[in-house]
């Protein structure tokens, strides 16, 4: 009988990198927070990058689905893609919609769209989710409740199924906010635990309720021993 390899959680879990979805509203710095992330490569399907000029760093921009694919087999396939540490896209939900375009043109029936749209989407979340080796940061635009049914703010996405569905897919889902200090003075921070308002979660259990918006710094608290 073969003995089976077993292998350490926490190597694996250095190895598999840290993967993170963060999600909140217009303007709070969930583009800029690209810029705190260890040697990052940006995959953009935002309209701009101002809030990045002081920085180089590498855009690929993503006006297609099939502009999607051909960015995944560059970091994949592509020699030059091994020297980035964190992927990031930004954003999901900008994605979904350039995704969902592509499906009403080959489709008749909005309901066949928007079903292609959440097996697309699905796949391709997964994919760069499960790049290894790599830390992938992912943003979300942020949907608000329905009073009517009293849920928590949690990422936005094209249709009504694909949002609730992606803090299941990442083991790191926090909500981005802006606060003010004792002087009045606007400070941003990252949600990492859940309340009635806010969808978030830790699953490393080594953040605090609250942490500063860096991602070089909360991989590295993940990571700790």
């Amino acid at each position: 009988m073969s003995l089976i390899h077993l292998q350490s959680s926490r190597d694996l879990a250095a190895l598999h990198g840290i993967k993170t979805l963060v999600y909140g509203g217009a303007g709070v710095g969930k583009t800029y927070l690209v810029s705190t992330a260890p040697a990052p490569v940006l995959i953009s399907a935002e309209s701009g990058v101002l809030s990045l000029r002081k920085f180089d760093i590498p855009v690929w921009p993503v006006n297609s689905v099939s502009d999607l694919y051909s960015a995944y087999n560059w970091l994949t396939q592509s020699q030059e893609a091994a020297q980035f540490k964190t992927i990031c896209l930004d954003s999901i939900s900008e994605i979904g919609e350039v995704c969902l375009t592509d499906a009403k043109k080959r489709n008749k029936d909005p309901r066949q769209a928007y079903g292609e749209l959440i097996d697309e989407m699905l796949l391709l979340v997964k994919a760069f989710r499960d790049l290894p080796n790599k830390h992938v940061y992912i943003s979300a635009k942020m949907e608000n409740p329905d009073p009517d049914r009293n849920n928590q703010h949690q990422p936005f996405m094209p249709g009504t199924k694909l949002g609730p569905a992606l803090p299941y897919m990442f083991d790191e889902v926090f909500h981005m906010g802006i606060g003010k200090d004792e002087k009045g003075v606007d400070y941003r921070y990252l949600r990492t635990q859940p309340d009635f308002q806010y969808d978030a979660k830790d699953r490393s259990g080594n953040l605090d309720a609250f942490e500063p918006p860096d991602l070089t710094h909360i991989f590295n608290k993940i990571l700790r021993d």
